[in-house]
């Protein structure tokens, strides 16, 4: 179908606007990432789509179209951590410190099935500047229990809208969806929403795509927790809220970074203070929980600690 047909269905304003349907936008989508739309004609549909607001069913036919793009490679036992392809300002990422977390949890509780790590990286996309997962991880040592999938590799397609995104400056559907594409075929998902009307979103948008998938509320769309928080899961097609508070595990910390660099962001996972070494606990806490590892996250929580 014409591309223009695309532009005009969601871009003639509030009067001409309409849904469009599934063979739509993954016909939409599939040009965009082949490229036979120009260049203008990508921007002018992902900006008035943005502006005209997607819809979860319009998304979901979104990222159908995505996966058709993508070489998987399936990862047992594994969790994908739904980070966010935008850039990281504030604090740094906990990550790189576990794996050694992990291999001592397992070495003394045998009895828990191991849980493998999922991160993707790329380029730094919109919305704003940052670390990225990719400069991170290619600055770790080879890991066991985290696995990292190169967009550039899995999804080519894709990564190479990058210059075209940034040219436009503006959070596409692209951001929304690009976090829990799953390329190796995880079990479990989390990833992570700010505002409460992303969680049922997220939850609808990514369900058929994993036995359990989680969204909880963390900063710079990241599922890395710093500070008080929730998460949410749908059990028996129910939304269930679950709030913690670090100070309950003995965790107090209160620091945030301006524009934090690559530098200081190593520095501090490999001379990690007592702090960040709980913070990184409990994030592997959750993870324990949200994989159904373990039961509760005080159960988690003890077994790491132990």
């Amino acid at each position: 179908m014409s591309f223009k047909k695309y532009i005009k269905a969601v871009g003639t304003g509030p009067k001409g606007n309409r849904e469009l349907e599934d063979f739509e936008i993954q016909d939409a989508i599939k040009q965009i990432l082949e490229r036979t739309a120009t260049d203008s004609q990508i921007g002018a549909f992902l900006i008035a789509w943005r502006t005209r607001l997607e819809s979860n069913s319009e998304l979901k036919a979104m990222v159908k179209a995505i996966k058709e793009k993508i070489t998987f490679s399936q990862i047992d036992n594994s969790i994908e951590l739904g980070y966010s392809f935008d850039g990281r300002c504030n604090n740094p990422f906990l990550f790189p410190l576990f794996e050694n977390i992990l291999s001592e949890f397992y070495e003394k509780n045998p009895d828990i099935q191991e849980l493998n790590l999922v991160i993707s990286g790329d380029f730094l996309q919109p919305a704003k500047d940052g670390l990225t997962t990719k400069e991170l991880y290619e600055n770790m040592k080879e890991n066991k229990h985290i696995y990292f999938f190169n967009r550039r590799n899995y999804c080519r397609a894709l990564s190479d809208l990058t210059q075209l995104r940034h040219e436009l400056g503006l959070r596409t559907a692209f951001n929304t969806v690009e976090k829990l594409l799953n390329p190796s075929l995880s079990k479990y998902g989390v990833t992570t929403a700010f505002h409460k009307p992303y969680v049922s979103k997220y939850l609808d948008i990514f369900g058929d795509y994993f036995e359990k998938i989680t969204v909880v509320k963390a900063s710079e769309g990241s599922p890395e927790v710093f500070k008080n928080g929730k998460y949410w899961q749908s059990i028996d097609g129910e939304i269930v809220e679950v709030s913690f508070k670090l100070e309950d595990f003995g965790i107090t910390y209160d620091k945030e970074y301006e524009n934090i660099t690559l530098q200081e962001a190593l520095d501090i996972v490999n001379n990690p203070s007592d702090e960040i070494m709980k913070l990184a606990k409990f994030n592997i806490a959750l993870y324990l929980v949200f994989a159904n590892r373990v039961d509760t996250l005080q159960e988690a929580w003890d077994r790491l600690n132990k």
